[in-house]
């Protein structure tokens, strides 16, 4: 096991900057994903680490070593694809233990390391099936198995369970988790799935246009987001974002006037007349029963009950402004009903319509 460095790393494709001065350490034994929308350059990193690509300037490591200029078959790194690359004609014990035999390992040591991960893996039924029949959960355990039995110092995962159905995602995502607190080797983890990067992730590094946008723990990244791109882009439905003006009274939305207490205003320090955009997670926003000086006035477009909670879409009336309410199960309501929005102002982001900086908190 080991830490991974990367020192100001940019990686250009002919005139094309894939990314720019990327910047961290991971901890040896942590497990950090690496998250942002498509194109954003996560993979680009992965595959940086890996010595799949070569970094244009910059420095990487892993542990005190340079990389460089180290072929990707030196670095001892395990990386498992999306696809899952698994061999057809060989069995799960022959995949598992194919890297093994690649270095020359002596044939007991192979037999006993497969025969362990595949314990881990609760794969010690299946050593003796080819690919074609296992589910799609039981081969992407096979090819991490193959990456855990050469115990490498880094094991690098590029979106490994983008394949699999909803249920079967959840599962070996709790199994990923409980494995890695087993064996505590240094992980990168690639997806674009905000839900996998929360639950799995020692930290979390948000990328967006091959720039990192926050380093961070997750929950702490949620609540205290460094820019409009990391706040809508962690959180599932997102935060919302109401463009707005200060005025003397509180916020213009639109015609509709938000009060603002006098104590919230001052800490706020906005001018007169500036516009901004106001973020508001979904479950920060209360349904009220009577219009008040503190609401938005707003129309139902879409209901759809989740069961344990209700997921609201709304517009805010006289506006294309779309809203995403969270609220409890047992709601009734329907597309056309008018409702009364109060907004937990002890929660409320702004951020400059332009740059989309925070401005508060």
């Amino acid at each position: 096991m080991a830490k991974v460095s990367l020192e100001s790393i940019k990686r250009k494709f002919n005139n094309v900057t894939a990314i720019d001065d990327i910047t961290f350490t991971i901890p040896d034994g942590e497990f950090w994903v690496l998250v942002g929308p498509s194109g954003c350059g996560k993979s680009t990193i992965l595959r940086t680490i890996a010595g799949l690509e070569s970094a244009t300037s910059g420095k990487l490591f892993i542990g005190d070593k340079l990389m460089n200029n180290v072929p990707a078959r030196q670095r001892d790194v395990a990386m498992v694809f999306q696809n899952y690359a698994l061999y057809p004609h060989m069995s799960v014990a022959e995949n598992i233990a194919f890297g093994l035999k690649m270095r020359k390992f002596d044939s007991k040591l192979i037999r006993e390391r497969v025969d362990t991960v595949a314990r881990s893996l609760s794969l010690e039924h299946l050593l003796d099936r080819k690919p074609k029949q296992l589910s799609g959960g039981q081969q992407q355990r096979v090819a991490l198995g193959r990456a855990i039995a050469r115990q490498p110092q880094v094991f690098l995962l590029d979106e490994p369970l983008s394949n699999l159905d909803a249920q079967l995602r959840d599962d070996t995502r709790a199994e990923l988790k409980e494995l890695h607190q087993e064996i505590g080797i240094t992980t990168v983890y690639v997806t674009h799935d905000q839900v996998e990067a929360m639950t799995l992730a020692d930290k979390i590094v948000v990328l967006s246009g091959g720039r990192i946008q926050q380093i961070g723990e997750p929950q702490s990244i949620y609540a205290h987001p460094i820019n409009r791109m990391v706040a809508t882009f962690l959180g599932n439905p997102p935060m919302n974002i109401i463009p707005a003006k200060c005025i003397a009274a509180g916020f213009d939305i639109n015609g509709q006037i938000l009060t603002i207490p006098s104590d919230l205003k001052e800490k706020l320090r906005l001018p007169e007349g500036q516009t901004f955009d106001l973020g508001i997670r979904p479950e920060d926003i209360q349904i009220q029963n009577e219009s008040q000086a503190e609401v938005l006035q707003v129309e139902v477009k879409l209901v759809e009950p989740l069961g344990r909670e209700t997921l609201i879409r709304v517009t805010v009336l006289g506006t294309a402004i779309i809203l995403n309410v969270q609220t409890s199960g047992n709601i009734r309501l329907s597309p056309g009903d008018k409702l009364n929005l109060q907004l937990d102002l002890q929660k409320l982001f702004l951020f400059d319509s332009a740059t989309g900086d925070k401005l508060y908190p």
